[in-house]
């Protein structure tokens, strides 16, 4: 019933953000009211109470975490739960917004397994006894009604095929009983009809002259009997046989999983090998671009590219793991100077419109055929924006520890360096083939150059 239905408010100043979010909750029958700002949600609350509030970080006049403190601290609204739907990350960003009083941050690169398991965290949707799998699958609407799907079977079970095997038998022995017993129905049948046919015909009425002995046809109940048996020897060979293929089906899944038992150790032994060769690589090249920088005055000491998927912003995530390890090795080495990040842009061929949000076209499609051709995503963050709060407090970090010896830049090149040259436009060109140059170019440089006279 509609009375039973939760509702959620969606503050972003987004229009696609909050559409998308909107579309994940509204799957689970659950109604959505929205607002592009933190004073209209605030006016809002004064005459509505939604059971959960998604709060965007950076927004135009109030931001997110005061938005929060705001709600948090009118005694009328304290009580509705708040998840921060934001781009930031980090312990430091959790931390603060659970202090100011959020029970969480929601990525907006968001998975519909993580809304399932937020939705839970805010009681949208009823408790469940395993939280590895849904109790309650996702609505969706069909001329406004809600219809309930089926969960779907949790992926990555492993394969028993000895029971599977067994199991195929066992339909099997199944379909020749099932073959049996109609085998055997329809002999009993044409045995009855021809035992009737071979019956006389009632007496006339006038007396017969000598008494007749009704003829006994023996043949039907032969012919049946050497039927069944021929049935049963059928169905004897047939479970011989797959007992037979069993063991040996049996047999080999034992041999396939001891293979990839040596193949597994084989593997780890070579991770191991590539991980210590890497390592030798990386202190050899240190070592030489030490040397060329105590000779040369101010050298690169290392470099280094990382490919930034479209909607992903740049000074974040993997890339957030390449700095830190960059600074680990430098500190180490007792470097002095500045590491240089360069992000650069690729030129992506995108479907979609600027209200629902842009992404990359399908392989197959003709470039011709592409909504738009450039990067609408990295055109539209600010400075702010293009690194994560986890991104900014590692810099500040290094900053501090290192007492202004190791400092990092931050440079935004655009478009204007691309690594790889994109193809020529013709008419048999496809998106595919246009988008594998965008991604080569849609990238984040680590460069690391020793100061003057280090």
């Amino acid at each position: 019933m509609d009375m039973a239905r939760k509702r959620a408010l969606v503050v972003d100043d987004s229009k696609s953000a909050r559409v998308i979010l909107s579309r994940m909750l509204e799957k689970y029958d659950i109604e959505v009211d929205m607002a592009e700002a933190a004073e209209q949600a605030i006016e809002y609350l004064k005459h509505n109470r939604p059971d959960a509030i998604f709060m965007d970080h950076l927004m135009p006049g109030m931001d997110g975490l005061q938005a929060v403190q705001a709600i948090k601290g009118n005694p009328q609204t304290a009580m509705i739960p708040i998840m921060m739907y934001t781009s930031q990350e980090g312990e430091l960003y959790v931390g603060q917004a659970r202090a100011l009083g959020a029970m969480g941050v929601l990525p907006k690169q968001v998975r519909p397994v993580d809304v399932s398991k937020v939705l839970y965290e805010l009681h949208l949707l009823p408790d469940r006894r395993d939280m590895t799998e849904p109790a309650l699958a996702p609505v969706e609407l069909e001329g406004g009604t809600p219809v309930q799907r089926a969960p779907a079977p949790l992926a990555g079970a492993g394969v028993d095929w000895g029971r599977r095997i067994e199991s195929a038998v066992k339909d099997q022995a199944m379909d020749v009983r099932r073959f049996i017993v109609a085998s055997l129905d329809s002999f009993a049948s044409r045995i009855v009809s021809d035992v009737r046919n071979s019956m006389p015909a009632p007496p006339s009425p006038e007396p017969p002259a000598a008494p007749v002995r009704p003829t006994r046809a023996v043949w039907p109940w032969a012919a049946g009997l050497a039927a069944a048996c021929l049935v049963a020897a059928s169905f004897a060979a047939c479970w011989l046989i797959a007992r037979d293929d069993l063991a040996k089906s049996r047999a080999d899944v034992a041999g396939l999983t001891s293979a990839n038992a040596e193949l597994q150790r084989a593997r780890s032994d070579l991770s191991a090998s590539v991980k210590d060769l890497t390592a030798d690589l990386a202190a050899a090249t240190a070592s030489i671009g030490a040397t060329a920088g105590g000779t040369a005055g101010a050298s690169a000491l290392a470099a280094r590219s990382e490919p930034v998927p479209y909607g992903e912003i740049p000074f974040d995530r993997g890339r957030l793991e390449v700095l830190r390890d960059l600074l680990t090795k430098l500190e180490a080495q007792g470097f002095h100077g500045v590491v240089k990040i360069t992000s650069m842009s690729g030129q992506f061929c995108l479907s979609g419109n600027s209200a629902d949000g842009y992404a990359p076209a399908g392989a197959s499609l003709l470039a011709s055929k592409c909504d738009v051709v450039g990067n609408p995503f990295e055109e539209s963050l600010s400075g702010q924006q293009r690194q994560s709060l986890a991104f900014a407090n590692l810099i500040a970090g290094v900053r501090q520890r290192t007492g202004g010896t190791i400092t990092v830049a931050i440079e935004n090149a655009g478009s204007t360096r691309p690594s790889m040259p994109y193809p020529a436009r013709v008419e048999s060109l496809t998106a595919g083939e246009w988008n594998r140059a965008a991604a080569a170019n849609n990238r984040v440089e680590f460069a690391a150059e020793s100061g003057s006279g280090q």
